[in-house]
């Protein structure tokens, strides 16, 4: 069956808006590193096949899985274990709303490695939504007085966007060296999920896995759904409208993420929150109405 353009938007801002609050059910007796790790490798897995299924062609040569290791231990190694430990302390909600500044960081950091320029209107986007994220998290903020949770759950959010950053233009470097998008995620992915297992060895975490129905059901949601299925369903509408029309999944997707904390995590949703928003999703219809360094759709999902 044919899903139309709507129904792939829709599927992509309901998946990607969740993963973050899913992510909670990773938390708690299992290592976010041990979680993340297995969760990639379950991706990776899966999207071998996907692609052996298909007759791509997963050969790289070994300079270019230099680029590839870069990009995964980056962007699915890195960036998803400081999620993780940022969740143990903020609700999900909110570090969906800091990834609202990936474009931003991305922006730069395209216009310092890349040349890629950038206007007037893209800047001013840029503040309307550092200002709107603050706005978003003001009410936390006054917790620093009283509790370290918000400002540890916030430096590991910034760590993680840094990190999503990071493997974001590693990405942009090999889409124009040519690199394929479906092998470079199964490599990616990989390479992420064995560095995050790596890495639990080596600081001692323990292996154990929760087999309990939320954990292993949330694992397969954010490893087939929210890791797989919907950056299909993206690519498909990147290829029917445009990078431009549908980076606006980008938009509504920490909106959706809110809504979902305020139900189901007791986010406390108040007028700055509002004004938070609305000053969001303004920036980032500028900046998508501006030209914009080319991405890849990670940052829109957890």
């Amino acid at each position: 069956m044919k899903l139309s353009n709507l129904q792939l938007f829709a599927i992509c801002v309901v998946i990607w808006g969740s993963t973050w609050l899913a992510i909670t059910f990773q938390l708690g007796r299992v290592a976010p590193e041990v979680s993340v790790g297995v969760r990639f490798v379950l991706a990776a897995s899966v999207l071998f096949l996907f692609c052996r299924w298909r007759g791509h062609n997963l050969t790289f040569t070994r300079r270019q899985h230099i680029d590839l290791m870069l990009f995964g231990v980056a962007m699915f190694c890195l960036s998803y274990i400081f999620v993780y430990h940022a969740e143990l302390y903020i609700i999900s909600g909110m570090v969906a709303v800091a990834y609202s500044a990936s474009p931003m960081i991305n922006m730069w950091a395209s216009r310092f490695l890349f040349g890629t320029p950038v206007t007037a209107r893209v800047s001013i986007a840029a503040c309307l939504g550092i200002v709107g994220i603050v706005l978003v998290f003001w009410h936390e903020f006054g917790k620093l007085s009283t509790t370290r949770n918000v400002a540890i759950g916030v430096g590991f959010t910034v760590l993680s966007v840094l990190a999503s950053s990071a493997g974001s233009m590693v990405a942009v470097r090999t889409q124009r060296l040519g690199f394929a998008t479906w092998p470079s995620m199964v490599w990616g992915m990989a390479y992420g999920g064995l560095f995050a297992l790596l890495y639990a060895a080596i600081i001692g975490r323990s292996f154990h896995i929760e087999l309990s129905f939320s954990y292993l059901s949330s694992l397969i949601y954010l490893a087939l759904f929210g890791s797989i299925i919907t950056f299909g369903c993206y690519l498909t509408l990147l290829k029917r409208i445009g990078a431009a029309r549908s980076a606006y999944v980008g938009v509504m997707v920490p909106v959706v993420a809110l809504v979902i904390s305020y139900y189901f995590e007791q986010f406390q949703w108040g007028l700055l929150t509002t004004a938070g928003v609305a000053l969001l999703l303004v920036g980032n219809v500028l900046m998508l109405q501006s030209p914009a360094p080319a991405t890849l759709p990670f940052d829109k999902r957890r």
